[in-house]
């Protein structure tokens, strides 16, 4: 990338020098927020592992019950016995912050009561279990859901301040650093050539007066 033109003023110079620093200042926020971040995501993928071998051994738990029942009943058994659900649920989506980013956030309520709306004397044992035991999977698996949005919410931000701060790191301080260096070595130069100018209009006026002198 070629790096835009700059006039070589110590205005220019004074102004840069500023701009680096806010630069510096803002590279450290940003690098600071990024490991704190990175820490908050570690945190959520170890509670989101924990939770789903958790429910992953309870879902094949139920699975093995819901299959047995399945085995000693028809297709059809089955389908009538869920046809009504056991229990009303009302879930409501909040937000919660994480790092000031925004996660969603599900409270539900459900009714107290678990009804299972099917005979007994006609539907297995099994199914009565598996039915149970994933109603009291339900809050696990709800958590679950909100542990993997967040998650994944977390890991795009973290990229994306991450390639801000790799910008501000390896384009933005080096290219002001660069800009500040060529100005600093332009003015040296136009000093430098100031003092020998300078220097020659001295000489030139002391060989004029000795001239003068010469010539009265």
């Amino acid at each position: 990338m070629a790096r835009k033109q700059v006039t070589a003023t110590r205005m220019e110079l004074t102004r840069l020098r500023n701009q680096l620093q806010i630069a510096k200042r803002g590279h450290k926020l940003l690098k600071d927020k990024q490991d704190e971040m990175v820490r908050q995501f570690m945190i959520i993928v170890r509670q989101n592992r924990e939770l789903r071998l958790e429910v992953e051994h309870e879902l094949i738990l139920v699975m093995q019950k819901f299959n047995n029942a399945k085995n000693k009943s028809s297709k059809t058994q089955i389908n009538e016995a869920l046809l009504v659900p056991a229990r009303n649920l009302e879930l409501k989506e909040k937000v919660n912050y994480i790092m000031n980013i925004e996660t969603p956030y599900l409270e539900f309520e459900t009714s107290k009561d678990f009804d299972l709306t099917y005979s007994f004397f006609t539907s297995p044992l099994e199914l009565d279990e598996s039915l149970l035991n994933l109603a009291s999977l339900l809050p696990k698996l709800i958590e679950l859901a909100q542990l993997d949005k967040a998650s994944s919410m977390l890991a795009s931000e973290i990229e994306k301040t991450r390639r801000r701060v790799n910008a501000i790191e390896y384009v933005m301080m080096p290219e002001m650093e660069a800009m500040i260096k060529e100005i600093r070595m332009k003015l040296e130069d136009n000093e430098r050539s100031n003092i020998v100018r300078l220097m020659k209009s001295k000489e030139i006026i002391l060989e004029n007066e000795e001239k003068g002198k010469r010539g009265h």
